[in-house]
């Protein structure tokens, strides 16, 4: 079975495929010896890393340029988070393809507009035929932004469901929706669901039981590690002892992880 294959039986209605995101090959390695079956890049963490803010002002070359270092580290398929495809979605998934990704992210927001779903559903065509043309059936999470962009409505999720699935895609991803019930409805529809998770959203277990086929947590490990970091800083310069730094990934183990690239 390939990468791919792989990645999508692990969408699996009431056994859902938990995703801690990574942003670098130091964190890809490091959630796939904790166990995770799959890698998926966090927008928000690359940008970061890379020096930039989070919101489309990275370059399609840039991510590819993560991702194949991350593909290259770990031995479990690996999903690009492509924004909004940058300034071409066809090339943006050709090049995160190639750099070894078997599944992308691709949202319904640019410059800071909730596209049209019809705009949105030709972008996501257009992604599925370039993984076709690589012969790589990638796994293209539609995410839609209607209830971070404000006045979530479910029925908008509902109608724009219903055009992504008809362009070719193979979940729709919502973050911000984390209400039990809608999730449900949301399910019975014609695209699994995707959630992203956060501190104090309902456990795995219950999105489970909602029907939902992926838990992702989009930048909050990220976020969490850039805290850890001003906190110990905050720690060594205010008080002179280091005691938050107790709880890291031994030195050794994260070495040995990067030794053997495709093993982590």
């Amino acid at each position: 079975m390939t990468r791919a294959e792989t990645f999508a039986a692990l969408h699996r209605s009431g056994d859902p495929l938990l995703l801690p995101n990574a942003w670098d090959a130091g964190s890809a390695v490091a959630v796939a010896d904790a166990g995770a079956r799959a890698v998926a890049t966090t927008s928000a963490g690359v940008a970061w890393a890379l020096g930039r803010p989070d919101g489309g002002e990275l370059r399609a070359g840039q991510v590819a340029a993560v991702v194949e270092r991350i593909a290259g580290a770990v031995s479990v398929p690996v999903s690009a988070d492509i924004e909004a495809g940058y300034s071409s979605v066809e090339e943006t998934v050709t090049a995160v393809v190639q750099a070894g990704a078997v599944g992308v992210n691709l949202e319904d927001r640019a410059d800071g507009a909730m596209l049209e779903p019809s705009a949105q559903a030709d972008r996501l065509a257009a992604a599925r035929a370039a993984g076709d043309r690589l012969g790589v059936p990638v796994w293209i999470n539609a995410r839609t932004d209607v209830y971070l962009a404000g006045g979530g409505s479910l029925d908008e999720v509902k109608r724009r469901a219903e055009a992504y699935a008809a362009a070719g895609a193979d979940s729709i991803f919502v973050p911000g929706l984390i209400d039990l019930g809608a999730l449900r409805e949301l399910s019975a529809g014609p695209l699994p669901v995707a959630v992203m998770a956060w501190a104090g959203a309902p456990a795995v277990a219950e999105f489970a039981a909602a029907g939902v086929v992926r838990v992702s947590l989009g930048a909050a490990i990220a976020q969490a590690a850039y805290g850890l970091a001003a906190r110990a800083a905050r720690e060594m310069l205010a008080h002179g002892v280091y005691d938050t730094t107790a709880d890291g990934l031994p030195y050794d183990r994260l070495n040995a992880l990067l030794r053997s690239p495709g093993l982590g």
